[in-house]
């Protein structure tokens, strides 16, 4: 199977990224009742976990069934076991975690595969994941 290039990544990340944000302001609207109507501020820690968790979900679950965010689809990118298999909610959790972490650091984890030999990222080495093109 192909691997995907640096842009077509880079595309279905922007493109989740825009999925995750609405999906942001759906969680907000559905927990706001339970601050009293009042914005969440930068002492209440429970707020960004929340979204983390939230992100989490969006992310595990399309990986877990089917192998591809709403993005991936659209860019056919599908993120799979290193012997092609799905993936599972362990593997899902790994990787979304050390996504963080790849892109906490300037994005060197994600450009990573720039100068990779398999084209892979810093998550994709840490969950044992690799991402394919569905062509």
């Amino acid at each position: 199977m192909a691997r995907p290039g640096f842009i077509r990544c880079l595309a279905a990340v922007i493109y989740d990224l825009f999925l995750v944000v609405a999906l942001w302001f759906v969680a907000t609207a559905l927990i706001l009742p339970f601050n009293a109507g009042q914005a969440f501020n930068s002492r209440q820690l429970f707020y960004p976990v929340y979204l983390l968790i939230v992100s989490f979900l969006f992310h595990g679950w399309f990986w877990t069934h089917g192998g591809q965010t709403l993005g991936q689809k659209a860019w056919k990118i599908k993120v799979l076991t290193f012997d092609y298999k799905p993936i599972n909610w362990l593997q899902a959790l790994l990787r979304f975690s050390a996504a963080i972490v790849s892109w906490s650091v300037f994005g060197l984890g994600f450009l990573w595969m720039l100068v990779d030999k398999d084209k892979q990222t810093w998550h994709d080495y840490l969950s044992k994941t690799k991402l394919f093109v569905t062509e």
